[in-house]
């Protein structure tokens, strides 16, 4: 394979969703990087893949990262993938493409199967823009900013949740004022029990409890249209990049728009990454 950290996508449960340049990849690079080596050790296993296998997950990756520089910096090659799906995406990875794109160095997308994708795809929303948010905030008031914020996106939302809190969640959407919202639950998408409801968010709140289980993605039908919610991205914005010139640091913005807007922190971190100081960003 060409020197270049390879970003592949592997199936989300039906193993014969995966790409043959997906196949190709992973049998050819130097190393492969996952963040389940049992789990991705089965599918090269599979594949027919002798390929080394390491470790990168969200305790390591920071460690990880020189070792994969040294190999790239040495001509060779590697793949990371996650235990299902497209890499990076609310999985670990992040930090590591930044880092090798700082250093010149090429990033290379194999895409393919993606449960917040094919989740959209099945919902009949609308899909020509779209809001991924990942899995909520564990904690309350994390949570009920993170809701908030949900509940004003003038676009379809999709979200990731733990099959044991998915119900609880329709709950407080519900609670939040969102119960007549139309809502997609998409649970064990591609394998052999996927199911797909649909209905508003108060209609479903009660067909799942804890005994729920399986993968669960969530598409959430968009807000009206709201001229406030967008000055308020602006004015958030505004104030990330004031902070920004002034020398703050990612986590130092990401503070200081949480207490001064009380968006929610990976929202906030994310403003944070666009402006805060550059070797932050490493």
């Amino acid at each position: 394979m060409e020197n270049a950290l390879y970003l592949v996508s592997t199936p989300i449960g039906n193993r014969a969703d995966i790409t043959e340049r997906a196949r190709q990849v992973l049998r050819e690079v130097d190393v492969v990087f996952a963040e389940d080596t049992r789990r991705t050790g089965r599918l090269l296993a599979w594949l027919g893949s002798e390929t080394r296998l390491r470790s990168l997950h969200e305790h390591n990756e920071a460690s990880r990262i020189a070792e994969i520089l040294d190999l790239l910096e040495s001509g060779g090659s590697c793949a990371l993938v996650s235990d299902a799906g497209t890499p990076v995406v609310s999985d670990p990875g992040a930090r590591l493409v930044r880092t090798v794109l700082e250093r010149e160095g090429r990033v290379v997308p194999v895409p393919g199967p993606s449960a917040v994708t094919a989740a959209l795809a099945a919902s009949g929303l609308e899909g020509d823009r779209f809001a991924f948010l990942g899995f909520p905030p564990r904690r309350a008031s994390d949570r009920a900013a993170w809701i908030q914020l949900l509940s004003g996106l003038p676009m379809t939302v999709v979200a990731f949740e733990s099959p044991k809190r998915i119900g609880g969640l329709l709950g407080e959407l519900a609670a939040a004022g969102l119960g007549e919202r139309c809502c997609v639950i998409c649970r064990e998408l591609t394998k052999l029990h996927e199911t797909i409801r649909r209905g508003t968010v108060a209609e479903l709140a009660p067909e799942f409890g804890e005994e729920t289980r399986g993968e669960i993605t969530l598409v959430l039908e968009a807000a009206a249209e709201s001229a406030g919610w967008k000055d308020l991205l602006d004015e958030i914005e505004r104030e990330a990049r004031q902070l920004g010139e002034l020398g703050l640091s990612t986590r130092d913005i990401g503070a200081k728009l949480v207490e001064a807007f009380g968006v929610p922190r990976n929202v906030a971190y994310d403003f944070g990454l666009r402006f805060g100081r550059a070797e932050d960003r490493s």
